[in-house]
C-alpha cells in the first residue's frame, strides 16, 4: 500500500475500448491516478456495429459515455483527443488539444481499416470500424432502398441495389447476412415496390472458406446459412480495384456495384515518437509476455494494437475482445504488485459469429454449436458484455420485438444539416 504522503504514479491510457476500460477498472486506485484518452467521449461495442448498419439497433444502445462509467472510479480522469505524438524521453503524450505528462503509458488504441496499400478505396468504400462508420453505411443502405422504390427502370433499380462485401471474417459474414435478411424478410412488408431479384449481395473472400479463423465445421455451416439468405459467396478471390462503380476481382471478373462494404483487414495506426523497430506486421507494437513495448521504458500495449508472439501463436494472438480483456487484467495485476511475475497466457474461451435469425455458429473449446442454440448463446454473451443496464434492456427489447415481428422501428434515414458554427467571440446579429 502506498503511504498517504507519497505521490501516486500517473498512468495515461490511450483508448477506451475493451482493453483500456478494463485495465483502468483493475488498477489499484490507492497506487495510481489515471487519465483515459480517447478520440470519442463514449465506449462503443464493435461486435454489434453491423446491427447499426442494418437498422437493427441504434447507436445509443451499444454506446456508453466514458464520464458516466468512470464517475465510480474516483482516481480516473477523462480527456477527449486523438493522440498525435508520444515523447518517451520526457514522458509526454500530445493530442490536438494539448500535452499530458505520464509516469507509465498504456496504449490500447485498437486498430483501423487496412486497405493493403490501395488507399484510394478509403474514399469510395464503406467500412465498419466505428459507430459513425456504421451509421454512414446505414444511411447509404436506406437511401438506396428508398430511391429504388421510386425508380421505374428495373435495370437501374438492380444497379442501385447491388452490394459487395469484401472479407468473410465475422464482420463481413454478419453484415452480409443482415442485408440478406432484409432481402428475404423485409421487402414484401415495407418495400413492396422492390422485388427480391432486384437486390444482389456478393461476399468476396480471398481464403478457401468463410470464417477461416474458426473451425471447418463452423465455416461450412456459415456458408450454408449465407446461401439460405441468398448471399452469393465468391471464395479464393480478392478485390483488386474499385473504380466507376466497377469491382474488379483477382480472377479478372468485373462486377457493377454501387455499395462496397470493406471488412477485409485491420491495421494499427502508427503513433509518431516510436522507433520503426517498435512496430511489427500490421503496425502492431511488439510486446513481451508482460505487454511491455520493446525498447521503451514504462510503455505498454494491449489488445489489437499489441503483437505478442508465442510458439503456438507465431503471428501474435488473435485480435479479439477476450484477448484484450485478459491482457488488461493481467497487466493491472502486475502493476499493482510493482513486479512483473505473471506472464500473459491466453485462455481461449472460443469464438462465435451470427449470420442471421436462428443462424449462428459457435466454437466453444471442443464443442461446435450451430443454429438456434448457437444464436441464443451469441445473443446472451453479447448482451451481458454491453455496458449499462439501460443499454442491455434496450437491446433485449429490440431483439425480442424484431424476432416476433420481423420488423424494427429504426429504419430512419436522417440527413444532417450543417449550419454555420458561431465562434465564441462572435456577437449575435441583433446585438
Amino acid at each position: 500500500m502506498t503511504p498517504t504522503n507519497e505521490k501516486k504514479e500517473h498512468i495515461v491510457i490511450v483508448g477506451g475500448g475493451f482493453a483500456g476500460l478494463n485495465v483502468a477498472k483493475h488498477l489499484d486506485k490507492k497506487l495510481y491516478d489515471i487519465t483515459l484518452i480517447d478520440r470519442n467521449n463514449f465506449h462503443s461495442f464493435p461486435p454489434l456495429f453491423y446491427q447499426i448498419a442494418s437498422s437493427g439497433l441504434d447507436t445509443g444502445s451499444i454506446s456508453f459515455p466514458f464520464r458516466r462509467e468512470i464517475r465510480k472510479m474516483k482516481n480516473v480522469d477523462f480527456k477527449m483527443g486523438h493522440v498525435k505524438c508520444v515523447d518517451t524521453v520526457n514522458k509526454t503524450i500530445t493530442t490536438q488539444y494539448g500535452t499530458t505528462s505520464y509516469d507509465k503509458l498504456i496504449i490500447a488504441a485498437g486498430t483501423t481499416n487496412n486497405f493493403f496499400g490501395n488507399d484510394k478505396l478509403r474514399e469510395s468504400v464503406f467500412t465498419l470500424k466505428s459507430a459513425s462508420e456504421a451509421m454512414r453505411l446505414k444511411n447509404e443502405i436506406l437511401d438506396h432502398m428508398e430511391r429504388a422504390c421510386l425508380c421505374k427502370s428495373p435495370s437501374d433499380r438492380r444497379r442501385m441495389l447491388s452490394f459487395v462485401v469484401v472479407g468473410a471474417g465475422p464482420s463481413g459474414v454478419e453484415v452480409a447476412g443482415a442485408i440478406g435478411e432484409m432481402k428475404k424478410y423485409l421487402l414484401s412488408r415495407e418495400y413492396p415496390e422492390i422485388r427480391r431479384d432486384d437486390i444482389s449481395i456478393i461476399l468476396v473472400e480471398g481464403a478457401d472458406r468463410v470464417l477461416r479463423t474458426m473451425s471447418p465445421q463452423a465455416s461450412e455451416k456459415a456458408y450454408e446459412y449465407l446461401g439460405h439468405l441468398m448471399v452469393d459467396v465468391r471464395l479464393e478471390r480478392t478485390m483488386t480495384s474499385y473504380e466507376n462503380n466497377i469491382v474488379t476481382l483477382s480472377d479478372g471478373e468485373q462486377i457493377y456495384c454501387e455499395t462496397v462494404i470493406w471488412t477485409a483487414g485491420i491495421t494499427g495506426e502508427t503513433i509518431s515518437g516510436f522507433a520503426p523497430e517498435t512496430f511489427g506486421p500490421g503496425n502492431r507494437f511488439i510486446v513481451d509476455e508482460y505487454n511491455r513495448v520493446a525498447g521503451c521504458d514504462d510503455v505498454f500495449a494491449l489488445g489489437d494494437i499489441a503483437l505478442m508472439t508465442t510458439e503456438k501463436h507465431k503471428r501474435g494472438y488473435p485480435q479479439l475482445a477476450q484477448v484484450a480483456i485478459q491482457q488488461a487484467v493481467n497487466l493491472a495485476g502486475n502493476l499493482n504488485r510493482h513486479e512483473f511475475t505473471s506472464k500473459f497466457e491466453y485462455n481461449d474461451k472460443g469464438s462465435m459469429a451470427t449470420v442471421g435469425r436462428n443462424r449462428a455458429v459457435a466454437d466453444l473449446k471442443h464443442i461446435h454449436l450451430f443454429g438456434r442454440l448457437a444464436w441464443m448463446i451469441w445473443m446472451f454473451i453479447h448482451l451481458i458484455s454491453l455496458l449499462g443496464m439501460r443499454n442491455k434492456l434496450n437491446v433485449l427489447i429490440n431483439w425480442v420485438w424484431a424476432y416476433f415481428t420481423y420488423s424494427t422501428s429504426l429504419r430512419l434515414l436522417v440527413h444532417t444539416t450543417k449550419y454555420p458554427v458561431r465562434k465564441r467571440w462572435d456577437t449575435p446579429d441583433n446585438e
